[in-house]
């Protein structure tokens, strides 16, 4: 056996099939076998590679034991003279295995490769080859000297930025998403440390491997695409967290003396220092909108008073200080309540929620108005004023907004991609099929036919002509049909045309189109695969604000509930849980396959509380969890709460 690739998958099933559909092509002339280990997925993985590539050997752990045990779980019963890791969210070219093959015989001093790696935009992806992280490396990158000085040897040791990309190079550390690896290394490095839970195992196996009397090589000849933050969230505290502690696990395991003591105190202070900074970006880009609307609208009431105050009542300082400290602040923080329950925020060019979101909140507002001591009631047209504010401001700072990032004022429109599609006929019709049923608005070009075949029928020109196609049309976003077209064409266009476009692969068979626009964030995915409504951002806000109301109720009918209610004890023993977000009102009837459906809380009722024995099957509950999140709306909890 020549090759045994070892592929770890942890709730990335469409990414997996697209690799293993990436993988399967590669083979083709090679003696080599597959093995995937599943982490304990809970997306319908296991079934899938079942189902699809029933040639792969396949390990389901029950639980997920980490990304070191499970590659060794299949390393150990693997028989390939060279060993290869994966990562399940990459596509590798028909020729990537060969091509490694032929240099890893070449260079018999070659204990493992690692290949040119770009994102899902075509950007070249700075950790396919890395310097260990001594001290002054560690210290250069968490400062952000590196990227300060990408070009330097001595300040961005971390990425070897001084070594020509083009080129193959002795390199120290190999990026864990591909490591090719010789079995007589392993077999004297030993294998993935289990101490890691992930991150840091392969700059652990790569100093290994070169302790054991090899080299590792950076070699650019082959190239493969890594959608980078599908198996993880980069952006996530626990990233910082898991990284850093791993880089501890090193420098404790790697380092003696007052080197690794300094080591390990600079990676401590850069866990608290990343987490601080990853906490106040997280938190600045979900509040910077929020609080700039904020001052929009507490400006403008100041200003409506004044112009009121004069205008009307003939007397600049006519109203009271109460109507800045207790008025301004409730009409702004109710009016933003009311637009981020309606959803405004999720997608801020959402004019339609924003204007029903102002207009809901300013007859609450009207209501509140009245139940408010006539010390606290100035004026009713002060409130409409400043309502009629509210909704230009807001509306116009939206226009702004969307003027400086499409640099159109068309708001809403620009939204909606030029697209065209790369492959025949056929697998193109397949495609806008897909987009059609999945509802993603795109203003299709066309199609253009991939090398060597005739585009008539309607095509926009051959693959050839593709650069210029996109220069004519303002193509934003290109669908690449993998059955037409091979996949080291697909990784040269992205490379040629660059970030400027978004990039699609849709596999042969595969009823998912893939991509990712930056290494930074998720990738993005279109498939026809149920969506549940209860997964949606609003919806599961209105749900926990159904959660909340009914504990306020609750609260308030204390004396009737207490005495009438069948349920006193029942309620009573979870309304605090349900108040603390631990438990939810409604939620899933116990059933197995709950782990498959988006995440809730557990259900103090269930859709399945009033149905008889005889009819409470293990498939009905099932049945009626599915449709309970796939229609999930607020009068369902409402009537099941009730009944």
């Amino acid at each position: 056996m020549r090759l045994s690739i070892v592929i770890v998958n942890y709730n990335v099933r469409h990414f997996l099939e697209q690799a293993l559909l990436s993988v399967r092509k590669a083979l083709e002339g090679i003696e080599g076998e597959v093995w995937v280990v599943d982490n304990n997925s809970v997306d319908d993985s296991v079934r899938m590679v079942r189902e699809k590539f029933p040639e792969v050997h396949l390990i389901a752990n029950e639980h997920n034991p980490g990304f070191a045990v499970a590659n060794n779980q299949a390393i150990r019963q693997s028989t390939g003279e060279f060993v290869l890791l994966l990562n399940p969210d990459t596509l590798v070219e028909e020729d990537t295995f060969q091509k490694c093959l032929d240099f890893m015989d070449a260079h018999p001093e070659a204990g493992a490769l690692g290949v040119r790696l770009i994102d899902g935009s075509g950007a070249y992806l700075p950790e396919s080859k890395r310097g260990f992280p001594s001290p002054w490396v560690a210290f250069c990158k968490t400062t952000g000297l590196g990227s300060l000085f990408p070009k330097s040897e001595r300040f961005n040791g971390y990425y070897m930025g001084h070594l020509d990309t083009a080129e193959t190079h002795e390199v120290d550390v190999l990026a864990g998403c591909f490591m090719f690896m010789r079995r007589t290394a392993l077999d004297k490095s030993g294998l993935l440390d289990e101490a890691f839970f992930m991150y840091g195992e392969d700059i652990d196996l790569s100093y290994r491997i070169v302790q054991a009397g090899y080299k590792n090589y950076y070699f650019p000849e082959t190239q493969i695409i890594h959608y980078k933050g599908e198996s993880t969230k980069k952006g996530s505290l626990n990233y910082v967290r898991v990284f850093y502690q791993a880089m501890i696990i090193f420098a404790q395991k790697h380092f003696q003396g007052k080197k690794a003591g300094l080591f390990i105190a600079m990676l401590r202070a850069a866990i608290w220092l990343r987490a601080g900074l990853t906490l106040a970006r997280n938190l600045l880009q979900k509040i910077w909108l929020p609080m700039l609307d904020a001052g929009l609208l507490f400006g403008g009431l100041v200003f409506v008073k004044n112009f009121w105050a004069s205008y009307y009542y003939k007397d600049p300082h006519y109203f009271k200080e109460p109507i800045l400290w207790f008025n301004f602040p409730l009409y702004t923080a109710v009016w933003l309540l009311a637009v981020w329950l309606n959803g405004a925020y999720d997608n801020r060019y959402e004019l339609r929620r924003l204007v029903r979101g102002l207009a809901a909140g300013t007859l609450l507002l009207a209501a509140i108005y009245g139940f408010l001591d006539q010390e606290y009631r100035p004026s009713r047209a002060v409130l409409l004023l400043g309502a009629v504010w509210a909704v230009g401001a807001m509306v116009g700072l939206r226009i702004l907004l969307h003027l400086l990032e499409f640099k159109s004022l068309r708001i809403g429109r620009d939204q909606v991609r030029n697209l065209v599609v790369v492959g025949s006929e056929t697998e193109s019709e397949r495609v806008l099929n897909l987009l059609k049923q999945v509802q993603v608005p795109k203003n299709v070009i066309g199609r253009v036919s991939p090398p060597g075949t005739d585009p008539a029928n309607n095509g926009l020109g051959q693959a050839s002509q593709l650069e210029e196609i996109v220069r004519i049309y303002r193509v934003d976003e290109i669908v690449f049909c993998s059955r037409d077209i091979r996949a080291q064409d697909i990784l040269a266009w992205m490379t040629r045309l660059g970030p400027g476009i978004s990039y699609k692969i849709v596999a042969e068979g595969s009823l998912s189109i893939i991509g990712s626009s930056s290494k930074n964030e998720p990738g993005e995915l279109y498939t026809i695969d149920i969506r549940y409504n209860i997964a949606q951002p609003e919806q599961r806000r209105n749900k926990r604000m159904f959660d909340l109301g009914m504990c306020v109720l609750l609260l308030l009918g204390l004396p009737l509930w207490l005495l009438f209610s069948g349920k006193r004890k029942y309620l009573a023993r979870n309304w605090f849980p349900v108040l603390l977000g631990r438990r939810t009102w409604v939620g899933y009837a116990p059933h197995e396959g709950n782990a498959s459906l988006p995440a809730l809380p557990p259900g103090v009722f269930s859709p399945a509380d009033r149905l008889d024995g005889a009819i409470a099957t293990e498939e009905t509950r099932g049945r009626l969890n599915f449709f309970y999140a796939k229609d999930w709306g607020l009068w369902r909890d409402v009537a099941l709460f009730l009944q």
